[in-house]
């Protein structure tokens, strides 16, 4: 059985885990809230942008652009959102579990798909798998989610889908519901295949300058990027939500363990005045 200094110890650096675990809890909370009014104030932009290219298309159907036509899939680029750190529970875990999954089943060799990363855990994954990257170096996933941060990447993937370098690029991440439940989910950036294009309820015609086609040229990489920028918005909310529900948890068994650890060291001091009391009674019965 372990001495009474060593329970103590136990106890003592117990608590202090379970200081730190309560504190990144609340630190987390109060990051998810921000990143959630900041997700759910984005949501109307993006839904406008994507009203107005409706339009456009809708005002001629014939129009066409490579961005929008499908082709046969040859080779497939994915872009895997993850964090930069731990500490976030199943988060990370479950996004390349899904991963690994889908590039078991569906591919045969490496040359049939590239992977573009967006956090350190991802990118780390993928250099240790020797996986085909996009990026040669991590791309971070901060807190403050700035555009500029992945807009080089998504115009090297949009870039290498002109050239015929991939036929479809798909997007894995962790979509926010709750901030007890996450749920991955694969959602197809390119081609883009689920615009209205035949809306009937236009209110009037538009007269476009210089002309309807540079005018599509223009907002569907706008498009594409706020798609990009609604899509990490979404998986950040899920990392501090994530986060947070870990903390909560390695909180709550720490403090579990504090108290299984006060009842072993009661016990052992218990049995430690008993016996001391013992030798006492014996050495005075002795000297009677």
């Amino acid at each position: 059985m372990a001495s009474l200094r060593e329970i103590k110890n136990r106890i003592v650096a117990t608590k202090k885990t379970s200081q730190i675990t309560r504190a990144m809890n609340m630190v987390s909370a109060a990051k998810l809230k921000r990143v959630e009014r900041k997700h759910v104030a984005f949501t109307p932009i993006k839904s406008h942008i994507r009203r107005l290219l409706e339009d456009v298309l809708s005002s001629n159907p014939e129009l066409s652009n490579p961005l929008l036509e499908k082709r046969e899939v040859k080779k497939v680029g994915y872009i895997l959102v993850t964090s930069d750190r731990g500490l976030a529970g199943p988060y990370n875990s479950n996004v390349i579990r899904y991963f690994d999954a889908l590039v078991k089943e569906k591919y045969q060799s490496k040359e049939e798909y590239i992977v573009g990363t967006i956090g350190y855990k991802g990118y780390s994954y993928c250099k240790r798998k020797k996986l085909p990257l996009l990026n040669t170096e991590s791309i971070n996933s901060r807190d403050d989610v700035k555009f500029i941060d992945f807009q080089a990447m998504s115009r090297a993937f949009i870039e290498l889908y002109l050239n015929n370098g991939v036929d479809k690029i798909v997007m894995i991440y962790a979509h926010y519901i709750n901030s007890i439940s996450q749920e991955i989910k694969e959602e197809i950036l390119l081609p883009i295949t689920d615009l209205v294009s035949d809306k009937t309820d236009l209110i009037s015609d538009y007269i476009f300058e210089p002309s309807t086609e540079e005018v599509i040229d223009q907002l569907l990489p706008i498009f594409l990027e706020n798609t990009l920028y609604g899509i990490i918005l979404d998986a950040k909310t899920s990392e501090h939500a994530a986060r947070m529900t870990a903390m909560k948890s390695a909180t709550d068994n720490a403090l579990e363990i504090i108290q299984k650890q006060n009842l072993v060291y009661n016990r052992a001091r218990q049995a430690q005045i008993t016996l001391e009391l013992n030798d006492i009674i014996g050495g005075a019965n002795a000297v009677k």
